[in-house]
């Protein structure tokens, strides 16, 4: 094969950085995909100032030339979001291109939308069109993100894959769970959702109850809108969590709530689910396709704080209903959202365009042999 020896060179942000990039890519290794495929990943960004998130976009871009000029690159697998994270990846997707070597643009932001179409002027938003315009693949993470971005692009190579989540084979018990405890984990901003929260917890908190929010950004602004709400002494703010602490906060934490204005499809609410956690969330982005409305747990609109508090205190207070919307989001992980219905999807587009397996590989061998590139 044409491709025997060459790596799918997958670009994203740091695997220590806090983001939704990194932990999707963190399932990849935990599952063996850089196991079973020629993997090389480079960072294209850290945590950080300035200087070292300049140090870590020119350090990438010297690798990916290296590995191009040696003609060492079966495809680029592009991590992206929008803003800063698009512009930082357009000229490496720019050079694969000039190298002829097949492109994949993944696309997390929620917030890519707006920042096409009300943050960019013509020139801008024909360059973006272009990008994908050319790209050999573009992955979005939900069928509403399909359709829009079908709208944008004439590239008919736009597939809807969602976010794979690592399903333990246990599911913690629900009697030993809090059940006056809700948890928020995500950036603490007002794109989360987190001063509504906030609000909507100030009329919930009494005795008992405990709002914990895991994750870094806007801590001490967040702190004081408690402080100011008067429920400093009930709100946790536990900084960034790490694996094995998230797992202990999902297994001990009654309802899980993100009240987002914007979403790709973000990996809390699929992690939450898998923990057997009754879910509280916006109906944005892919979210609606992983949480139904009364189901595996409540849709409010984003900014609604009444109907956050409304359906936060039911959960709160039939521990039955919470219980059984956890099993049911449990229940739609294992069928919908598990890596091993999510991780062969990957794999097959990564055999049709070319890239060869270190192992051997059922998703290849599936394929008719025509569609494996020589």
């Amino acid at each position: 094969m044409a491709n025997q020896g060459k790596s799918i060179v997958m670009l994203g942000t740091s695997l220590t950085a806090k983001g939704g990039i990194s932990a999707v890519v963190q399932v990849y290794v935990d599952t063996g995909l850089f196991e079973r495929f020629p993997i090389r990943y480079i960072a294209t960004h850290r945590d950080g100032g300035a200087a070292a998130k300049l140090v870590a976009m020119g350090q990438a871009y010297l690798a990916l030339l290296w590995i191009l000029l040696r003609g060492k690159a079966a495809l680029v697998h592009v991590h992206t979001a929008s803003r800063a994270s698009f512009w930082r990846k357009c000229g490496m997707l720019l050079l694969a291109r000039l190298f002829r070597v097949p492109t994949i643009i993944h696309l997390h932001g929620g917030g890519f939308a707006e920042f096409y179409e009300k943050e960019c002027g013509p020139a801008r938003r024909w360059l973006i069109r272009n990008i994908y315009d050319n790209a050999s693949r573009v992955i979005v993470l939900s069928g509403q993100w399909e359709t829009w971005m079908r709208g944008v692009t004439r590239n008919r190579n736009v597939t809807s894959l969602y976010n794979p989540v690592v399903v333990r084979d246990t599911v913690p018990d629900w009697n030993v769970r809090d059940r006056a405890t809700v948890l928020m984990l995500g950036r603490l901003n007002r794109g989360k959702g987190a001063y509504d929260l906030v609000q909507a917890a100030a009329a919930i908190a009494h005795g008992d109850f405990r709002l914990k929010l895991g994750g870094d950004g806007e801590i001490e602004k967040v702190r004081e809108a408690a402080r100011s709400a008067g429920i400093g002494d009930h709100v946790d703010l536990l900084g960034w969590v790490g694996p094995e602490e998230k797992a202990r906060h999902l297994g001990t934490a009654t309802v899980f709530v993100l009240p987002s204005y914007y979403e790709g499809l973000p990996m809390s609410v699929l992690e939450a689910m898998a923990a057997g956690m009754p879910v509280v969330t916006t109906p944005v982005g892919g979210i609606p396709e992983a949480v139904t409305d009364g189901v595996e747990g409540f849709l409010v609109a984003p900014g609604d704080t009444a109907a956050l508090v409304d359906r936060l205190k039911t959960l709160l207070a039939d521990p039955a209903l919470a219980q059984r919307m956890g099993q049911a989001g449990r229940r739609k992980v294992e069928n919908t959202f598990a890596h091993s219905i999510i991780m062969p999807q990957l794999e097959r587009m990564y055999v049709e365009l070319g890239a060869v397996p270190t192992q051997p590989s059922r998703v290849a061998a599936s394929l008719p042999r025509a569609s494996v590139p020589e």
